[in-house]
């Protein structure tokens, strides 16, 4: 194999990769608790086995809209680890496992790794080290909240 082993995850109409080494589990309709002083790129808590997992949403977290229509909810969250702990990335669709091919180019977006094929699919590979850091969801790293928005201190 040369490609990169991959969970690809739906949000909204486009598809996102996760190496598959980040993954640590899939989760099916995680009951998520919202944080109501949470920025808009937190959907809020969920349990998972006894751990207390931040869902985010993923969409929002790349700046490109919100991927759940309804707040506070996720059809599906992967699990990632991350040097922090755990966090759930929301997905609007099942994600599933594929090999991508070669990288085809740069991604411009901060917290993706380049841009793939995944047969006639383009999909942006995810870096979670770079997506997650305690400095872009704290605001330091992000482009500017919406005016009256305070940056998230977890």
């Amino acid at each position: 194999m040369t490609g990169i082993q991959a969970v690809l995850l739906p949000v909204g109409a486009e598809v996102y990769a996760l190496g598959i080494d980040w993954v640590r589990e899939v989760v099916a309709g995680p009951e998520v608790a919202p944080l109501v002083t949470a920025p808009p790129f937190v959907v809020g808590l969920f349990n998972l086995r006894g751990q207390i997992v931040p869902l985010f949403d993923t969409a929002a977290l790349l700046g490109v809209g919100r991927a759940d229509p309804v707040p506070g909810a996720a059809p599906f969250a992967a699990v990632v680890e991350t040097a922090d702990g755990l966090a759930g990335l929301a997905a609007s669709a099942l994600p599933w496992r594929s090999e991508l091919g070669a990288a085809s180019g740069p991604s411009e977006r901060p917290g993706t790794a380049g841009v793939h094929r995944d047969g006639d699919r383009v999909v942006v590979l995810l870096d979670p080290a770079a997506l997650l850091t305690p400095e872009r969801l704290r605001g330091d790293a992000r482009e500017p909240a919406p005016s009256g928005a305070a940056p998230w201190r977890p």
